[in-house]
């Protein structure tokens, strides 16, 4: 395990803007405890070294630590630990693969299903910025090998474009745009049926070429007001600012023609139709990031991370990004907005300057029964964990803790990855959690009560599993829970393991079974904490 704690190098770019302004965990952990101090509230102490590395582990590799991981950081003395951990994590191959599952769940209603996650995963590995993945997505290139499986993001949604345009307006830029869809929106004056239909006209020329992405050389989207006659809509984004063409017209016979023939001629050579000489979505990329109309983009991905990693938002709802519902700490959004794009978009930069603050690593449990508003984030959010971080933790969690010890580190992160590949199945039968909301299913209740699957992938004691060497130790209830909790076993429950373990002396395997499942099944196991 010695050689686990050995760092890999982990290069962030960091402008020369922001070398001489304060870290972004301090201007976080500054506005957050101006907050708590205004609102006269005790914040929750920091967490211990085991609840830390396990969060982070969970967080930004998928998974829990290791027993070994955890005794490591547990032992060690060296006042920049925590930084060492969260470089080593995130220069971990995992790292890519887990944020790629995390932002395919956000992008896309089907995620897993539609080979999206290819290209992020790609993205991710290569530290893509977030404006360059917008990018592709928005502007896929199936003949460059960088951007294989971008299309996957606008393909499957083209058979319903209205839904298209409020998800990418949702995903993007923080807003749902779709109850102004038939009228004004009732409550918020920002958004008008002008501004959804001049965000469909973006997309309305795209279609599905023959699993190709192809885009009209002219369009026009019309809309039926609540008053007044039939209207044209403009190319128009969020902000009112609109995009000047004589292409916002409807394809004449000729055209229609001349598109058709070079549809057909694309078909047969199974390429993509010819790119048109202006493209509405090329114009949708190049608006959205300009500087006033950035805003939106950016506190969009600021605030998604930072619901992520400290599971609620900044703006709560996520999609309800507008001038009548403020965000809890507004000057914070608007720092780490400028700060994200000062630092070119750059995910790493924004993800190490939330989970290296104080407000990340505050304890869970809180020191009084009145609980303070999770928009203060004085104490640290209980988190659902997700399919894969659940079924790849319980993997780790049931096999030999020994087996992880002594390795190098590419061949630790090679079995880390094969645990991960392993668990795929398991995680396809776990609900994913909704962004603000959890419920455990029936489903997930019978599949840990009484399955056969959860016995025979998780209970065995065959060679290399936790029941295999429990057989082996002089008190396999303390390496239970330290394999499986990643913490040490209380005095309350060496008694009360101790005696559930004696009462079943004549059927011992048995006994370690159960007293296993009881780990597995509680919610300490089943929460990031």
């Amino acid at each position: 395990m010695r050689s686990l704690c050995l760092l890999a190098t982990f290069a962030i770019w960091i402008s020369p803007a922001l070398a001489a302004e304060p870290s972004m965990e301090s201007v976080i952990d500054e506005q957050i405890a101006a907050k708590i101090k205004t609102e006269g509230i005790a914040p929750a102490v920091q967490a211990g070294d085991a609840a830390l590395i396990r969060r982070l582990t969970l967080d930004l590799v998928g998974r829990i630590p290791t027993a070994g991981e955890v005794d490591a950081y547990a032992k060690s003395q060296d006042p920049a630990k925590r930084s060492q951990l969260v470089d080593r994590l995130m220069a971990s191959p995992a790292f890519a693969r887990y944020q790629a599952i995390q932002f395919d769940v956000m992008l896309s209603e089907q995620a897993g299903k539609t080979g999206l996650q290819d290209y992020l995963k790609l993205a991710l590995q290569e530290n893509r910025p977030w404006n360059a993945i917008f990018r592709d997505l928005m502007l896929p290139d199936e003949a460059d090998p960088k951007k294989k499986g971008a299309s996957n993001y606008l393909r499957p949604k083209l058979t319903d474009l209205d839904k298209l345009t409020a998800e990418v307006s949702v995903a993007f830029f923080g807003v749902n745009v779709s109850c102004a869809q038939c009228h004004d929106h009732p409550n918020v004056k920002d958004w008008t049926q002008e501004h959804f239909y001049g965000l469909k006209g973006f997309f309305a020329r795209t279609y599905d070429a023959s699993g190709f992405l192809g885009e009209r050389e002219a369009g026009l989207v019309k809309y039926k007001p609540t008053k007044g006659p039939e209207a044209k809509a403009k190319l128009m984004f969020l902000t009112g600012a609109s995009v000047e063409s004589k292409t916002i017209r409807e394809l004449d016979k000729d055209e229609q023609k001349k598109e058709k023939e070079s549809i057909e001629k694309a078909k047969a050579s199974k390429v993509a139709p010819p790119a048109p000489a202006f493209s509405a979505r090329a114009e949708l990329v190049k608006l959205a990031l300009q500087p006033k109309e950035s805003a939106f983009f950016a506190k969009s991905i600021v605030n998604r991370l930072w619901h992520r990693y400290l599971g609620y938002g900044l703006v709560t709802p996520l999609d309800q990004m507008h001038s009548e519902n403020e965000p809890s700490h507004p000057a914070l959004l608007d720092a780490l907005a400028e700060r994200m794009k000062a630092a070119k978009y750059d995910l790493n930069v924004l993800t190490r300057g939330i989970v290296m603050s104080q407000a990340y690593s505050r304890a869970s449990a809180y020191e009084s029964e009145s609980q303070p508003a999770a928009s203060t984030f004085a104490v640290a959010r209980l988190k659902p964990l997700t399919p894969q971080q659940l079924a790849t933790s319980l993997k780790i969690a049931t096999s030999d803790p020994k087996q992880f010890e002594n390795l190098k580190v590419d061949e630790f992160e090679k079995k880390i990855e094969q645990i991960e590949q392993s668990a795929r199945g398991f995680a396809s039968l776990i609900a994913q959690p909704g962004v603000d909301t959890f419920q455990i299913g029936v489903s997930e209740a019978l599949l840990f009560s009484n399955s056969d699957r959860t016995q025979k992938e998780f209970l065995t004691d065959g060679g290399g599993t936790l029941l295999a060497r429990a057989k082996t130790e002089a008190d396999p209830a303390k390496m239970m829970v330290q394999t499986v909790f990643g913490r040490a076993i209380t005095e309350t429950e060496t008694k009360a393991f101790a005696a559930f373990l004696a009462a079943r002396a004549d059927r011992p395997a048995e006994g370690h079974r159960q007293l296993l499942w009881a780990l597995l099944a509680s919610p300490e196991f089943r929460f990031n904490h």
